[in-house]
């Protein structure tokens, strides 16, 4: 499929599913642009989820995002429990004047959805040669350190910075992996890295199956992946009045009404620091990295696959076509 008929496949699912063209159309781009970078579990194969989420009202699909501004430099955000890009996409100008006149803005989102591949959003700050961060809570499934319930999420943290046409981006989870990974495998039947889950008794398990069962995801590097979403936690719900992840519904499931987590984005422009050279500085580090053979920056792999599929398109298995023209209906 080329990656206009990805984009349109997609709309046309959220918009059969009860989404308006305002929540559609950001999502259907996010899902566009994850397929585009070989992000293909919150790609196409996700969006069946998304959909049946607005059928059965644990997304609003005909929210309209309610914009505020607290203070010189913070943005509030109600997403009405509709999905977090159309929130992001309307406060995105005001987000971007008040960087450009203050030097640092940040966006606080609530009542929000998961908000997919959190690269996504600081990317759109890059390309506008800002340097950004987000924080994004979510479902539980990561037990505090010592601990064996559920009470934080994969809580992702994403970072990116304006270089040429290729920006740095830092996309990672606070746990061993992204909880949609252990999902996919359940429903392939595959096992998993140990390393990811501990099931109910605290013992480390391969099967994808126990995060049904009250096992819980290994945190990134043990106690550390744990401060690490404790961190995103208080950004992402404490600073935005959003439900702690503890309280949020699944993002897996149809049980449990909309979630209604948080976002938090902070934008900074390298122009505004009284440090002068940004760029070209940025540029002397990047060629450093790039002398060392097999060295990449993060970011780069997934503009590697971009370009591939701009021109020659993405693989799409034909059973999930079909299940995504029927929710178009």
């Amino acid at each position: 499929m080329s990656l206009r008929e990805v984009y349109d496949l997609s709309l046309a699912a959220l918009r059969g599913s009860g989404a308006s063209l305002q929540q559609a159309g950001p999502v259907a781009e996010s899902i566009r642009d994850a397929e585009a970078q070989g992000i293909r579990n919150v790609g196409l194969g996700y969006l069946p989820v998304y959909c049946a989420h607005l059928r059965c009202g644990k997304v609003n699909g005909q929210a309209v995002p309610h914009v505020t501004q607290s203070a010189p430099s913070w943005l509030r955000v109600d997403a009405g429990h509709g999905f977090c890009h159309p929130a992001f996409v309307q406060a995105l100008p005001l987000l971007l004047e008040m960087t450009r006149r203050n030097g640092v803005a940040a966006m606080a989102i609530a009542n929000s959805y998961s908000a997919g591949v959190v690269g996504w959003f600081v990317e759109k700050l890059a390309a506008e040669g800002l340097v950004a961060l987000a924080f994004a809570n979510t479902s539980p499934c990561i037990a505090p350190w010592g601990g064996n319930k559920a009470l934080f999420g994969t809580n992702p943290i994403a970072f990116a910075a304006p270089l040429d046409d290729t920006p740095v981006v830092v996309d990672m989870a606070a746990s061993a992996t992204a909880r949609v990974n252990i999902v996919s495998a359940a429903s392939k039947g595959e096992r998993v890295p140990a390393t990811w889950l501990v099931d109910a008794h605290g013992v480390p398990t391969s099967d994808p199956n126990a995060l049904k069962d009250g096992a819980t995801m290994s945190p990134l590097g043990g106690a550390k992946g744990y401060g690490l979403a404790l961190m995103v936690e208080i950004m992402a719900a404490g600073l935005t009045g959003a439900n702690w992840s503890y309280q949020a519904s699944s993002f897996s499931t149809d049980e449990g009404g909309p979630p209604a987590v948080g976002q938090m984005f902070i934008a900074l422009s390298p122009a505004l620091t009284g440090a002068a050279g940004f760029g070209d500085r940025l540029g002397a580090l990047a060629e450093k990295v790039h002398e060392q053979s097999g060295a990449r920056l993060p970011g780069e792999r997934r503009h590697a696959h971009r370009v591939v599929a701009a021109s020659q398109g993405v693989s799409v298995p034909e059973d999930l076509i079909e299940v995504l023209i029927g929710l178009s209906a």
